[in-house]
């Protein structure tokens, strides 16, 4: 099968837009991309649109994408509308790849684009809650929060203002973690803190203020042993991608030196499991697969972007993808084993936890990062040498873990 290459890639600023639609964010971000891959509109065969928002908080409940496209320039070309959760960019791009790789396109767009900041906060929360079973709710919630039993938080720990039941699913998956291998709360915050720190050099990102751990963990709380910082806010944003094969590329006649391979892309869904089995996990399992398209192991990656929802997701992915052996995210963390300059930086880009997270447009911005990396101009972010990268995204809740999982490594030939 063709190889499939990343031609051109772009975001916007992820943060509050109250002043901006939808379909603003989501042209800049195309228009970056095309600009960054030397084509047009016109050359693209086919495009994948990622949202999540435009039903509930914007009221399209359908045909989101053509509606989208119609304002940004694209008409006539097949356009397909995927909802993965906050696994929605990556699924599109995997869907791209796919097309190509089957040969019914040359060049493909994946493009994610979400306005979570509305007036009803409320509203957006809801789409967290949506996120899983909704015929079993309250089971689901009390089967995933028996999880984090054996922790008892301290006083003064749980928030007095409303949020997302998916924060307290975040924080029991966090004392599980706690109470098998010992993992602290200052590990956890060693996490928030280096990623903050990231995001100061990261002219993309929703918040570019450097954080302690000390301030990390005396910040407000939200429920033990998260506090806000750990948490990603909600965004506004949108990111675009434009994948070739090396006909497409000819075609355009794209600058080839900085295209970047996808070495693979792989998408899981959950099964039912053991949550003291992590090797049958999703997220394992994802990674497995991916390093075995791709020729690679964990000890060949360079750089990695994870999916951060709360910090203590970057400590149980960097176990997921092999870069820590399980149990010892934690310490790997607060050595600086994940910081620039450490022997695997993760999430360079400050993550979703600094950088933002517009659901859709998540994915898609984790690859923005990578391909940075891996052209070599991340500038004070860069990570020095950088040829192989992965690339971690998951959504929803099914059993005790993701209902959607993406997983991608680059390659810089």
């Amino acid at each position: 099968m063709s190889n499939v290459y990343i031609a051109g890639i772009a975001m916007t600023v992820f943060g509050r837009h109250p002043e901006r639609a939808l379909h603003s964010l989501a042209g800049e971000a195309l228009q970056g991309a095309l600009h960054d891959a030397g084509c047009h509109a016109a050359d693209l065969d086919i495009a994948y649109y990622a949202g999540v928002t435009n039903g509930p908080l914007q009221g399209q409940l359908t045909i989101p994408g053509q509606v989208v496209f119609s304002k940004i320039g694209i008409e006539g070309i097949p356009v397909f509308n995927v909802e993965n959760a906050c696994a929605s960019g990556s699924s599109a791009v995997h869907l791209a790849v796919q097309s190509l790789k089957a040969g019914s396109a040359d060049v493909a767009l994946a493009i994610g684009a979400e306005k979570m900041n509305v007036a009803d906060k409320a509203k957006a929360f809801a789409l967290f809650d949506a996120g899983w079973d909704v015929s079993r709710a309250d089971e689901n919630f009390q089967l995933l929060s028996r999880l984090g039993e054996g922790v008892i938080p301290p006083a003064g720990s749980e928030s007095d203002r409303p949020y997302s039941r998916f924060m307290a699913i975040y924080a029991a998956l966090c004392r599980h973690h706690m109470k098998t291998y010992g993992t602290t709360q200052r590990q956890i915050a060693a996490v928030s803190a280096k990623n903050h720190q990231h995001s100061v050099h990261n002219p993309y990102s929703q918040f570019r203020k450097p954080l302690s751990v000390e301030e990390v963990l005396a910040a407000p709380p939200v429920t033990y042993p998260l506090t806000v910082p750990m948490c990603a806010p909600l965004s506004d944003g949108a990111a675009a991608v434009i994948l070739c094969t090396g006909e497409g590329l000819r075609r355009i006649g794209t600058d080839r030196t900085r295209c970047i391979r996808v070495a693979s892309s792989v998408i899981r869904s959950f099964t039912r499991r053991d949550p003291d089995a992590p090797h049958d996990g999703i997220g394992y399992l994802a990674a497995q697969r991916a390093y075995e398209i791709a020729g690679l192991g964990p000890d060949d990656m360079h750089v990695a972007e994870v999916h951060d929802a709360s910090a203590m997701g970057e400590i149980i992915q960097a176990e997921n993808l092999g870069l820590a052996p399980p149990g010892e995210g934690g310490p790997c963390a607060e050595r600086g084993d994940f910081t620039l300059g450490g022997r695997i930086p993760i999430n360079p880009s400050g993550g979703l936890e600094s950088k933002g997270h517009p659901l859709g447009a998540t994915g898609i911005a984790q690859l923005f990062e990578l391909v940075t990396q891996l052209r070599g101009e991340a500038g004070a972010r860069q990570v020095r040498g950088a040829r192989h990268a992965i690339q971690e995204n998951g959504g929803g809740l099914q059993g005790v873990e993701e209902a959607a999982l993406a997983v991608h490594i680059l390659s810089k030939d």
